[in-house]
């Protein structure tokens, strides 16, 4: 029978009777070999503080020139050490730096130190954490495993500096979002739908370009979903650059408000397509449990309809059909008919007239929103549910893909152009 070997995990002694190291070497690896009995992460941090601590040496020796060799020419002199943090594992680690200062008393700043010692990389880790849904008061405890002697003297994990850092990161996403130069994107499309949180409604923008990205462009906030609200987020749309001239297409959930404030601020170069998912939602509402399965048959069969004339006279005869047993559906069916239509009129089938002629895109989008919110439980004020969901925003848009029947693009594009100057495909045939 053949033997295994057998596995020890080294010690301290081990380390210290290795042959033909040098001292400082020999040393390193005590405190590494040491820390391994505390597990893999606790080793990897170990190794790390002692690269770290060499980098420090390194540059200070570069500085000051060999430790104990006179030198007079030399530009700085060694200055003692000096109590420092750094950046580890979603956590600050106190840490001991050289200092040296130049012939003059001038301190000598340390590049290695600095990029170790640096808030970003923990300020992302907050921000992640609290998105993924990580309660602040948990944060200590999903941190990384590390050994003893480096959790113990841990700083910035408390409930309150990881809110203070969330607070900050969800202020500058806010910011970016509110900022983002349109002007250099080729927009077609724009999606726009209302949300409610925290008894606030929240009216949300997002852009698809040419190509068929998705980007996240703008929200603002508003006690109701009113046209005020949505005039000011698109005024401020325009104002950063978004270009109509060659046509846009505006997908909305149905609500009023919404078309009311399009058609104000872009005029006749845009069109409005209404979402069928939820007009066919808003009349199930208006429908016993009996009448629905075949009215929604039939709404399917009109919107789907491969000429919007004929899908439009389906829909129209339907509401009739509905008119005496139950008006308020068939004026709910009524309302905006016209717009349920647009995306077929421009010529479009297929995936990217199935993606359109819905509002899915971007609410998608707030769903993965609303999500990183779960675990909020007292909203202060609007401002702070606006940081909320502009986080949540921009954490969706790194999952984005490019729209389905994106490569249907270019003939939306072109129908869009058609829409916005109509008398040019006919000068250009004389021509």
């Amino acid at each position: 029978m053949k033997t295994v070997p057998t596995v020890r995990l080294a010690d301290t002694a081990d380390a210290a009777a290795l042959p033909d190291l040098p001292e400082e070497i020999q040393l390193a690896l005590a405190d590494i070999v040491g820390a391994a009995r505390e597990g893999l992460m606790a080793m990897s941090v170990a190794a790390g503080l002692a690269v770290m601590a060499a980098m420090f040496d390194a540059e200070i020796s570069q500085v000051c020139g060999p430790k104990g060799r006179h030198d007079t020419k030399r530009a700085a002199v060694r200055h003692g050490a000096g109590r420092g943090s750094v950046t580890l594992g979603g956590r600050r680690v106190a840490v001991s730096r050289p200092r040296a200062r130049t012939v003059d008393g001038q301190e000598v700043p340390l590049a290695s130190y600095t990029h170790f010692a640096a808030e970003d990389l923990l300020t992302e880790v907050v921000m992640e954490r609290m998105l993924a849904g990580v309660a602040t008061r948990r944060h200590a405890r999903t941190a990384e495993p590390v050994s003893e002697k480096v959790s113990g003297p841990q700083k910035s994990v408390s409930k309150s500096a990881i809110s203070r850092r969330f607070v900050r990161q969800t202020e500058t996403a806010l910011a970016e979002l509110m900022a983002r130069d349109l002007s250099e994107l080729d927009i077609k499309v724009l999606m726009l739908d209302g949300e409610y949180m925290a008894e606030r409604c929240v009216v949300v923008a997002l852009a698809i370009t040419a190509d068929g990205t998705k980007v996240p462009v703008g929200l603002w906030d508003g006690a109701t979903e009113n046209k005020t609200v949505v005039r000011a987020l698109l005024a401020d749309l325009v104002d950063r650059g978004l270009d109509f001239d060659d046509g846009l297409l505006v997908v909305i959930d149905g609500a009023k408000a919404l078309s009311a404030a399009v058609r104000e601020v872009f005029g006749d170069k845009a069109l409005i397509q209404r979402c069928t998912l939820h007009k066919r939602r808003n009349i199930a509402d208006h429908l016993p449990d009996k009448e629905k399965a075949w009215v929604d048959a039939k709404l399917v069969r009109a919107f789907n309809h491969p000429d919007p004339d004929t899908g439009l006279r389906n829909a129209k005869s339907l509401a009739t059909q509905l008119q005496k047993s139950h008006p308020r559906a068939a004026a709910s069916l009524r309302e905006g008919l016209e717009e349920m239509f647009t995306v077929t009129r421009l010529g479009l089938d297929g995936r990217l007239a199935k993606t359109l002629t819905t509002s899915n895109p971007i609410e998608s989008m707030i769903s993965i929103a609303k999500a990183t919110n779960r675990n909020v439980t007292r909203w202060r004020d609007g401002q702070m549910v606006l940081r909320w969901t502009a986080a949540g925003m921009l954490n969706a848009e790194r999952s984005f893909r490019r729209i389905k029947g994106y490569k249907q693009m270019p003939q939306l594009v072109a129908a869009l152009k058609r829409h916005a100057h109509p008398g040019t495909e006919r000068i250009g045939a004389a021509a």
